[in-house]
């Protein structure tokens, strides 16, 4: 995309500082607006270079697999934070309460009674033939009957008050860590900003997840053992993992230092074995249990899938609950609402092209410049095509990729997400943002206030993965 098309990219996209007329400052922001007008552009760039110290001090990266060695970078920080009000957060999480108690409502009914296929409202070969559907777990009763007990959410905006869920993260939702150092970043950088407005706390998200995680205990067990299974330092989320391990006072494991023994799940500790009730796994499904799923698994525990089904341990998130986030089955998760709550849904999916359906994929091969083409089953920005970015060859290629697997494949509108203030080299300038809650389900639904929210650095991008080049910045929901 040029520069006349990236400007007006931005032009037409809602911006969170200023609004519609792009001059009116949002009530939101008069504060902030006017402390960081008062400084100076070396004052920023000193403050961010100050940032960008304390997160190579605490080891704050992420590894970018398929880079040399696969090698570790400091994930890009933005000082300006991103600002909502009260009652715009309000909105924001009736919403995604509401989505998440759909999607495990959707998880424990296709692995159960399967209303919905019989209903017609999901096809059963959408369920039943996708690769992320698990039949081993048929029938197993969760505690809660929550399988997706930490869930990340995506959403874009587009205007006042018109937000879109981009997609539904529910394996390993990566990203919380940022949010919580995010937030610290900024409180020793700018103590002022903070004594000037009431920002509503993040701090406590570790002990909600606590919470949730206790509450996903088995049956008649009071006091949980809870663990925080890593693949190992490699994993490109690891300092998440630590730190997560770290913040809620648990042991952090991989599965070497795990075993299995009459259907229960023991620690390796220097006092003898210890009984595990509680799995935070950040390990993908097939590598759970070389038993039950890839034999030849370095990174999980023999037995363990064994001992989830009878009820000896708890696993978050729950095996299976791959389909639920996969891009196929997003198309349903309005009808979901509909269909187990009997509601709207608060929160609106983005318009989405399902190129399995003959007509759908001839629009999109003949519109493939102005759309959206994501893998199915893609995930981190990677795989995917946003077409007014995108070269004739690479288009071209892409259509090809397409006509060999159409069904592995969705398309959706280059939307124009909002912008908001971000610290470039020529100054303060707007970047293209979304926004990732983190909805918690135990015996009750909770969410910290905000989320992460990732910005495209480069001017025009759409693009705000930290992989591919994204950074992230703080997220204050003010207090009334």
């Amino acid at each position: 995309m040029d520069k006349t098309n990236e400007t007006a990219n931005q032009a037409r996209a809602f911006d969170e500082m200023y609004g519609m007329d792009g001059t009116s400052l949002r009530h939101q922001y008069t504060d902030v607006a006017r402390h960081l007008l008062s400084l100076s552009l070396e004052s920023l760039g000193q403050k961010q270079r100050d940032a960008e110290l304390l997160f190579r001090r605490m080891g704050i990266t992420f590894a970018v697999y398929g880079a040399a060695a696969d090698e570790e970078r400091l994930i890009p920080f933005d000082v300006v934070p991103r600002v909502f009000g009260a009652a715009e957060w309000q909105r924001l999480e009736l919403g995604l309460k509401q989505r998440v108690r759909a999607l495990n409502m959707f998880l424990h009914d296709i692995y159960h009674d399967q209303e919905i296929i019989k209903a017609g409202i999901i096809p059963a070969a959408q369920v039943l033939g996708n690769s992320m559907y698990r039949p081993e777990m048929q029938g197993v009763d969760l505690p809660n009957q929550v399988y997706a007990q930490i869930a990340g959410i995506d959403l874009v905006r587009v205007s006042e008050n018109d937000f879109y869920v981009l997609e539904d993260n529910l394996r390993t939702p990566s990203g919380v860590s940022y949010m919580l150092e995010n937030r610290n970043t900024m409180m020793r950088l700018f103590p002022n900003l903070f004594t000037h407005h009431t920002v509503r706390p993040v701090a406590h998200y570790p002990q909600l997840l606590l919470e949730t995680l206790r509450e996903s205990a088995p049956a008649h067990v009071e006091n949980p053992v809870i663990v925080v299974l890593t693949p190992g330092a490699f994993n490109s989320a690891y300092f998440e993992h630590a730190f997560l391990a770290s913040q809620m006072g648990v042991e952090l494991v991989e599965g070497k230092d795990l075993f299995v023994n009459d259907h229960k799940v023991y620690m390796r500790t220097t006092q003898g074995p210890q009984q595990v009730h509680v799995i935070y796994r950040r390990v993908d499904d097939d590598y759970l249990d070389p038993l039950a799923f890839k034999p030849d698994s370095m990174l999980g525990v023999p037995g363990l899938f064994d001992a989830y089904r009878h009820g000896g341990v708890a696993l978050t998130n729950g095996v299976g609950t791959g389909i639920a986030d996969d891009k196929s089955t997003y198309l349903f998760v309005p009808m979901m609402i509909e269909f187990y709550l009997g509601e709207k849904p608060l929160l609106s999916n983005v318009p989405t092209w399902r190129l399995d359906q003959a007509e759908d994929l001839k629009y999109v091969l003949a519109h493939l410049p102005e759309l959206v083409v994501k893998e199915v089953q893609g995930s981190g920005g990677y795989g995917m095509l946003v077409g007014p970015t995108s070269t004739p060859a690479e288009i071209k290629a892409y259509r090809e990729r397409i006509r060999q697997n159409p069904a592995g494949f969705i398309a959706q509108p280059t939307l124009a997400l909002s912008t908001c203030p971000t610290l470039v080299e020529a100054g303060v300038a707007p970047r293209h943002v979304d926004l990732r809650p983190f909805v918690l389900s135990g015996k009750e639904i909770r969410l910290a206030p905000g989320g992460l929210t990732r910005v495209a650095l480069a001017e025009g991008s759409l693009v705000v993965n930290s992989s591919q080049g994204g950074g992230t910045k703080d997220t204050w929901v003010l207090e009334d």
